[in-house]
C-alpha cells in the first residue's frame, strides 16, 4: 500500500464526515481577487466581512503590556477569570441579563462556539433550523456532525427578518436546535422585539435550544440590541455567541466567547481542552481592556458604517435592475439583482473579471440567496463610490 499511487488520495483516506464540510466563499473570492491584483489589475474589495479600522490604541497597548508581564503561558480552558468576569458584567449591563462568570467560555474567535454548540447538542439525525441566506458555517457544521439542516428562508419583504409562522411550520419532533443571527450576515436584517417574543414562545413550547449569534450586536443603527435570552424561559436554553472581531476591529486577535447554562459551559470547556487547550492569554488581557476601556472607537465605527450605508443603498437603488432594502445592522448590503437578467453567481463572477469588483453571490449563503449579491461596506467611502460606479456602468452596458 505504501508504494501504491492513488488517483484520489482524499477519497481513499478521508473520513466520510470530512467530505461534508463546507467553507466560506469570501476567502475563495479573495484569492481570485489577489491573483488579479498580482497581474496588475485594480480590484475593489467588497467581499470580506472585516472592519477596515485599526484596533484601538489602548487595546493594543494592553496586549503588548500583557506580553511583557508574562501572559505567554497556558491559561484555563474556559478563559482567564478576569476576562470571564468582564464579559459577564458587560453582557449583563448591556442586555439586562444575569450571567455569572462560570457561564462564560472564551474561545479563539467566535466560530468555535458554533462548532462546540453543535457538537455538544446535535446527535446524528437531529434537525437544526438555521437562516437562509445565512452564515455558511451553520449548515456546514450541522452536516459535519450528521445532523439534518433545515433552512429557514429570509425574505426581502420582511427586511430579512425570519417569519415566526414559517419557523413554526418547520419544527418537528426531531428538531433539536434553532440558530438565529441578529443583526444578520449577509443581509443586515435585525429581528424586532415581537419576533423574539414569538421565537421564544416556540422554543419553550417545543423544548428547543437556541444558538443566538449576536456578533454584530454593537453595529445596529436604530434602537438597542435585544437578546432572545431575556425572554421568559430562554436563559436556560440559549447560547449567546459574541466576540471582539467586529465590535472592536480585532479580527486577527482571534477572541470570541459564548454565554450559556453552567452545565453546558462545563462541556464547552472540555471541548476547548480537547481542541485548543486555551485561548491566547495576552489576547484575553487585551479583551479586558476592550470591554472596560473607552468605547469611543466603537461608536465612531458604527457612525461611519451608518454614513456608508446611506451612500451604498442610494447608489444600488439607482442601478438598472437592482433594488435593495435598507439594512438595520452589521455592515452588509444584500441587493436584489434579479431584474438584471443575471444569476447571482454569473453577475458576481463577471463583476470581478470585467469590472474589478470582488463581492459575493447570494447563493454562497444558501439557496434562498439566489437573485442577490452581498456587498460589504467595510471599505473606505472613496473605494465604495469607485466600486459602485463601476458596477453601475457594467449594468448599463450589459
Amino acid at each position: 500500500m505504501s508504494n501504491l499511487k492513488l488517483k484520489d488520495p482524499a477519497a481513499h483516506y478521508l473520513a466520510k464526515r470530512a467530505e461534508r464540510l463546507g467553507t466560506e466563499q469570501a476567502f475563495e473570492v479573495l484569492v481570485k481577487a489577489r491573483a488579479l491584483e498580482a497581474q496588475g489589475r485594480e480590484v475593489i474589495h467588497f467581499e470580506i466581512g472585516e472592519p477596515d479600522f485599526e484596533t484601538a490604541p489602548h487595546i493594543i497597548e494592553a496586549g503588548a503590556k500583557a506580553l511583557h508581564d508574562g501572559f505567554t503561558h497556558y491559561g484555563p480552558a474556559a478563559g482567564l477569570p478576569q476576562l470571564r468576569e468582564a464579559i459577564a458584567a458587560d453582557v449583563n449591563q448591556s442586555r439586562g441579563l444575569e450571567y455569572r462568570p462560570e457561564q462564560v467560555v472564551v474561545t479563539p474567535g467566535a466560530k468555535p462556539i458554533m462548532f462546540y454548540a453543535i457538537l455538544a447538542l446535535v446527535n446524528e439525525g437531529d434537525e437544526v433550523i438555521y437562516p437562509d441566506p445565512g452564515f455558511p458555517i451553520y449548515g456546514s457544521m450541522v452536516d459535519y456532525v450528521g445532523g439534518v439542516g433545515v433552512p429557514l428562508p429570509l425574505r426581502a419583504e420582511r427586511s430579512f427578518r425570519l417569519d415566526p409562522d414559517e419557523l413554526a411550520a418547520l419544527i418537528t419532533p426531531r428538531t433539536r436546535l434553532l440558530i438565529i443571527n441578529s443583526p444578520q450576515n449577509p443581509t443586515g436584517g435585525v429581528l424586532e422585539p415581537q419576533d423574539l417574543d414569538r421565537i421564544a414562545e416556540l422554543a419553550v413550547q417545543h423544548d428547543l435550544f437556541v444558538l443566538s449569534d449576536e456578533i454584530y450586536c454593537r453595529l445596529i443603527f436604530e434602537g438597542r440590541h435585544q437578546s432572545i435570552a431575556t425572554r421568559p424561559g430562554m436563559a436556560e436554553r440559549t447560547i449567546i455567541l459574541d466576540g471582539f472581531s467586529k465590535t472592536y476591529a480585532m479580527t486577527g486577535w482571534r477572541l470570541g466567547y459564548g454565554l450559556m447554562p453552567g452545565w453546558l459551559a462545563q462541556h464547552m470547556a472540555r471541548l476547548m481542552t480537547n481542541s485548543n487547550s486555551c485561548t491566547s492569554s495576552f489576547t484575553q488581557i487585551a479583551g479586558v481592556a476592550a470591554l472596560q476601556g473607552p468605547q469611543d472607537s466603537v461608536d465612531q465605527m458604527r457612525e461611519e458604517f451608518r454614513r456608508r450605508r446611506e451612500v451604498v443603498i442610494t447608489a444600488l437603488n439607482q442601478m438598472p435592475g437592482v433594488c435593495c432594502v435598507l439594512p438595520a445592522g452589521a455592515f452588509y448590503a444584500f441587493p436584489d439583482i434579479s431584474g438584471t437578467g443575471f444569476s447571482s453567481r454569473e453577475l458576481a463572477d463577471r463583476l470581478l473579471e470585467e469590472a474589478g469588483i470582488a463581492l459575493l453571490w447570494g447563493t454562497a449563503f444558501g439557496e434562498a440567496g439566489e437573485g442577490f449579491l452581498r456587498i460589504s461596506y467595510a471599505n473606505s467611502l472613496a473605494n465604495l463610490q469607485t466600486g459602485l460606479g463601476r458596477m453601475s456602468e457594467f449594468l448599463k452596458n450589459s
